[in-house]
């Protein structure tokens, strides 16, 4: 059985020509067969590919061959189907968008904290554990004692931490703050917001939770749940196996038996997350998008995933 090397990479580094990267890396994925989301900005590189083992490893040592991004690492899984219906690279104006002007993750992010030793900063009883991802991220699973900010999306964070009192009085005692994220990128940034507001000890988990989840054995595992992961597989177990829940095609929410078991849920066209929020037309628009891919399964074809139409797609 072909299996499919998913590869998610990012890199904090300076990248003013990033516009002038876009098309040859484009063109080097296409070549060697490699699907996924790649964006590129002046803060520079993120995303997640996916395809041949030989071709991932081609575009990599593509991307490696830029002095800027020699020591581009990546974070490596199987899978048995490709995660992702197309290749894309994009351009914006942050490679994960907070929307604070000055933040520079490359100079500024918090002291890198290994898995190995991760258990061992957790167990201080002064330390303030954060998990800076979305809501939705953040109900599949956690670490035991994270505070969840609640947050829909990460540029929501910096308020959030504001609202908390955790920057005010920095004259004083200052607060010790570890933060954690999927694969590192966002707690790089958010540690650097804290250290450019005046904090000193803050901290965060090298690699992200995927790295914790793949070198820490279950046994010594302080993680509860599983991981949601931005392409096909959902979510994420111990050993980075795939985990039990499905993504909703109509809100983009991962579902678990229970919401699948639910009489709001059909396949493709609703669940108990959106099914009060879908009009007729939306609900029509999206059963006919589920015919066509069961009609693509049937005769072994690709089906891309084609987009409702605007006036009827649901909100992201």
């Amino acid at each position: 059985m072909t299996e499919f090397l998913t590869a998610a990479l990012y890199k904090f580094v300076d990248l003013p020509d990033c516009a002038a990267l876009k098309a040859p890396l484009q063109a080097c994925c296409e070549a060697h067969e490699v699907r996924g989301i790649l964006l590129l900005a002046p803060e520079g590189i993120n995303g997640t590919i996916a395809g041949p083992a030989e071709g991932v490893q081609a575009v990599l040592a593509y991307l490696r061959r830029d002095p800027r991004l020699n020591d581009l690492e990546h974070k490596a899984s199987m899978a048995r189907t490709q995660p992702f219906y197309r290749m894309r690279v994009r351009l914006k104006r942050e490679i994960v968008a907070m929307g604070v002007p000055d933040v520079h993750p490359a100079r500024m992010a918090g002291t890198y904290v290994k898995p190995a030793d991760w258990n061992t900063l957790l167990a201080d009883p002064e330390l303030i554990l954060i998990d800076t991802r979305n809501d939705y991220e953040v109900d599949l699973g956690s670490f035991r004692g994270a505070i969840n900010p609640r947050i829909k999306r990460f540029a929501d964070l910096p308020e959030w931490l504001r609202n908390q009192g955790l920057l005010d009085d920095l004259a004083g005692p200052k607060p010790k703050v570890a933060m954690f994220c999927t694969g590192g990128i966002r707690c790089e940034k958010s540690t650097a917001f804290l250290r450019q507001a005046g904090l000193e000890q803050v901290y965060h988990l090298e690699g992200g939770i995927l790295k914790y989840l793949e070198t820490v054995a279950p046994e010594h595992s302080l993680w509860e749940g599983e991981c949601f992961v931005f392409d096909e597989r959902v979510s994420v177990g111990h050993g980075l196996q795939a985990g039990s829940h499905e993504l909703c095609r109509a809100c983009r929410q991962p579902l678990n038996a229970d919401a699948k078991a639910s009489p709001l849920y059909a396949a493709g066209v609703s669940c108990p997350h959106c099914h009060g929020s879908k009009t007729p037309a939306q609900k029509m628009a999206a059963q006919e998008r589920q015919r066509q891919m069961e009609l693509a399964r049937q005769r072994q074809q690709t089906h891309i995933g084609a987009r409702l139409p605007a006036a009827t797609k649901s909100a992201p």
